[in-house]
């Protein structure tokens, strides 16, 4: 199960739209040539792109890096609704 988002420090650094920096990262949902899905501490964040690579992973340090072509950056709206009683 995702977990929810929470207050920290969280980062983008996109270079030639060829390698892609993150911080603040908690876990990484999936990953493929086409997409990457990250919780990160600020929501969930899709990137969509070609040739797709996590070049560096530390979750410890809340890092990951992608490289190829990015094409976009998306956060997804998390619904908790289904927590509810």
């Amino acid at each position: 199960m995702a977990k929810e988002p929470m207050d920290g420090p969280h980062e983008l650094r996109l270079e030639n739209r060829a390698r892609l920096s993150v911080n603040g990262v908690r876990e990484v949902e999936s990953f493929d040539e086409e997409s990457v899905v990250l919780h990160t501490t600020k929501g969930v964040l899709v990137i969509r792109g070609q040739q797709l690579h996590l070049q560096t992973l530390s979750i410890d340090g809340g890092q990951v890096a992608v490289d190829g072509t990015v094409d976009a950056m998306s956060y997804e709206a998390v619904s908790y609704t289904h927590l509810r009683a």
